[in-house]
């Protein structure tokens, strides 16, 4: 999301109040991300890489984290250009949300929602790909998740292997990312939905689930 300082105060700060907390260069003392804009970091654990001079928050932001407001303070890709290759330039700005660095997650569904914005534009003639097929078409969107969600089964009923099994998930995530991009849902609001899970026993969670409506 950002990168800033911290000092032995600020990490001790984070992990009391789970809220992230700096050390301000600027300020000469702490600086609590949100304190005055609202967008704080609530901040889940805290980890060091091996020579304990930098830390991580793994943490969820509540609105944009960069002062600009980009949800991110990475939205610049740097490349080379020209022939050879002699000079370096970089492309993207603060509301241009293409050059974001992305997990592989997210960058799937980037590529979803290009598709479906593309449907709103007028037909050029060319066929639709697959995404925009199963974006327009519900009932063969259901029809391929129930579809792969039984070839993965089968991926272990029939002993198919590792790398059977690993494409059959493949495809199951994907027919479902679809089906979630169609619904408005973010793979950010399925991910924190599985993350408050962790410390939560399965069976406890089943049985807190209000019960369905009728049909």
């Amino acid at each position: 999301m950002m990168q800033a300082f911290a000092d032995r105060a600020a990490i001790s700060e984070t992990l009391q109040t789970g809220l992230a907390t700096f050390y301000s260069r600027s300020r000469g003392g702490r600086w609590c991300k949100g304190e005055t804009s609202g967008h704080f970091i609530n901040v889940y654990n805290v980890f060091t890489d091996c020579d304990r001079d930098s830390i991580i928050y793994l943490s969820d932001p509540i609105g944009p984290a960069c002062h600009t407001g980009a949800r991110t303070c990475w939205f610049k890709e740097v490349e080379l250009e020209g022939q050879e290759g002699a000079a370096v330039s970089h492309a993207g700005a603060h509301d241009d949300a293409d050059h974001v660095p992305r997990t592989t997650l997210l960058a799937l569904e980037r590529t979803i929602t290009q598709r479906r914005e593309a449907m709103k534009l007028p037909s050029d003639g060319s066929k639709p790909s697959w995404t925009a097929r199963l974006l327009g078409n519900p009932e063969l969107l259901c029809k391929k998740i129930r579809e792969e969600a039984g070839e993965l089964c089968q991926t272990l009923e029939a002993n198919e292997g590792r790398e059977r099994a690993a494409s059959e998930m493949a495809d199951l995530l994907y027919h479902s990312m679809v089906l979630c991009n169609l619904q408005g849902v973010a793979m950010e609001d399925v991910l924190r939905v599985l993350r408050k899970r962790f410390t939560q026993s399965g069976i406890e969670e089943k049985a807190a689930r209000p019960p369905k409506s009728a049909q």
